[in-house]
């Protein structure tokens, strides 16, 4: 049976490191692949057998609950209280405060003796090492798990901590989490300490250590040296460690969030409270100690001369688009609308998060923000973003086309469900649409153009170049097109003295 010091320490290196293998870990800790399987593989952690201890009855029902919150969770006593009260425990704070100082305590503290130190602190001077790195969480978002990932930077001296959350931990992600945080504290440090994802690099050999080149552009723009984490060593990255267990001890468990918007208002909040706290190595206020004594020292951000604007990192150009002739780029199934003036153009998509879409000009100019879209088949349109569409365009107001095929055809009975279906699937310019359409009509008969209405309500497809096909394939040319220039031809009954036809 696997001890419960080899299951604690193999998952700490899987949890800190997810790329180490099974090999390298049975390696590093001198036991068998097989164990290091089987730690993995266990997702309860394995408890001496310490003797028979009678269990208070109230606690009977919730000691798997009290188990996980305290050796997993490392929850307090206090908190494990109001949450088993919550679920029905009557029995008093004594009953459950004994069975964790007689029964679980030992168990912990033998974890942590014979488990190696997951980090080593080291104190670095003022602006000389940021760190960071992600952690993946799942929480209750709208009633629903979901998975998250919160992205943290912290400063090597003062402790001043900044934190993010993501949906996704793609490139884009963790380098808009990188860049939002210089940003937040105003400069870098000489020296960014990352571990060895593939998002930083690309080979993560000794030998052979091949940066990722989108981190070194990011890197080089902000002046700051990149610096990494031993593969054999996830807990050297200690500061930033630590403050992940802290976040989850005090932040992550227990807490469900309305929306994710609620949730990064909320982990915002957590930030700022937590860097008013006093630090437990440095013994000061990290949001104080950063002001007073390293804020200055920060390298700045860079600034463009000309514009005197912040250089921001454009390496992370992932998907180009085309405009459509309708104000509107395509993303996951769904079309976002852009100012009309960038129709037919080149823009490029930037995703925030997970939740935000962002699109660029291909100057590198942000023209629309939306929020994305969980559905499918979705137009999600900024009205603004048409303002001055339809002055710029030769065709006639909405009101003149709505009068002239109401005037033409209100004996046809489906002819408001026509318009108003047209002004819904063609919502980002109606009218352009139905002008095109009523002038098609002007030149086919009113058979023939209610035969092309009918068509495009039972396929619900109102595209004027469908509409055309339609009638122009199925027309019957108007008698007025016959008789140009307005001959009476003779009648067939016309009868003619047989005098006429001699020679």
């Amino acid at each position: 049976m696997i001890s419960m010091e080899d299951w604690v320490t193999i998952r700490n290196l899987r949890t800190k490191n997810p790329s180490l293998g099974t090999r390298t870990i049975a390696l590093m800790l001198g036991v068998s692949r097989n164990t290091v399987k089987k730690a993995l593989l266990r997702e309860e952690i394995p408890l001496y057998n310490r003797g028979e201890k009678k269990i208070n009855e109230h606690i009977v029902p919730f000691v798997d609950f009290i188990k996980d919150s305290f050796l997993k969770k490392n929850l307090k006593a206090s908190r494990i209280l109001k949450d088993i009260k919550s679920k029905g425990y009557k029995g008093s704070q004594y009953a459950l405060y004994a069975y964790i100082r007689e029964i679980l305590k030992p168990i912990k503290d033998d974890v942590t003796k014979t488990t190696p130190n997951a980090f080593m602190h080291y104190e670095t001077k003022p602006a000389e090492q940021m760190q960071y790195d992600w952690s993946p969480y799942t929480v209750t978002i709208g009633g629903n798990l979901v998975k998250i990932n919160v992205h943290q930077t912290i400063l090597g001296f003062s402790r001043y901590k900044f934190y993010d959350v993501s949906l996704n931990v793609s490139g884009s992600d963790v380098y808009t989490a990188l860049e939002e945080s210089f940003i937040f504290f105003g400069g870098v440090c000489e020296r960014i300490q990352v571990d060895n994802a593939t998002v930083f690099i690309t080979n993560a050999s000794k030998d052979n250590l091949v940066w990722n080149p989108r981190f070194l552009s990011l890197c080089g723009l902000y002046g700051i040296k990149p610096t990494r984490s031993m593969p054999a060593h996830p807990w050297s990255k200690g500061k930033v460690e630590s403050v992940f267990s802290y976040l989850e001890t005090h932040f992550i468990s227990g807490n469900e969030f309305t929306s994710f918007e609620d949730l990064r208002y909320r982990l915002k909040q957590f930030q700022n409270e937590h860097n008013l706290e006093i630090h437990g190595t440095t013994k000061q206020v990290s949001k104080i100690l950063f002001e007073k004594e390293e804020q200055s020292f920060l390298k700045p951000l860079p600034i463009n001369p000309i514009t005197g604007e912040l250089k921001r990192y454009v390496g992370f150009k992932e998907e180009f688009r085309k405009v459509t002739s309708e104000c509107l780029v395509s993303y996951k199934g769904n079309k976002y609308s852009v100012p009309h003036y960038f129709a037919s153009k080149e823009v490029w998509l930037r995703v925030l998060y997970g939740t935000t879409l962002q699109i660029y000009s291909s100057k590198n100019k942000l023209i629309a923000t939306h929020t994305i879209s969980l559905k499918k088949g979705e137009v999600i349109v900024n009205k603004e973003h048409f303002s001055g569409y339809r002055n710029e365009n030769s065709f006639d107001s909405i009101a003149v086309s709505i009068s002239r095929v109401l005037k033409r055809f209100s004996s046809y009975i489906n002819i408001h469900k026509f318009i108003e279906n047209i002004k819904i699937q063609k919502r980002i310019n109606p009218a352009y649409h139905l002008y095109k359409i009523v002038n098609l009509f002007e030149y086919y008969n009113d058979a023939d153009c209610i035969m092309a209405m009918e068509e495009a309500i039972s396929l619900n497809v109102y595209s004027y170049s469908i509409i055309k096909g339609t009638i122009t394939n199925h027309k019957s040319i108007k008698q007025e097109e016959l008789n140009l220039f307005n001959i009476k031809l003779p009648q067939a009954n016309i009868k003619r003295d047989l005098g006429d036809y001699k020679l």
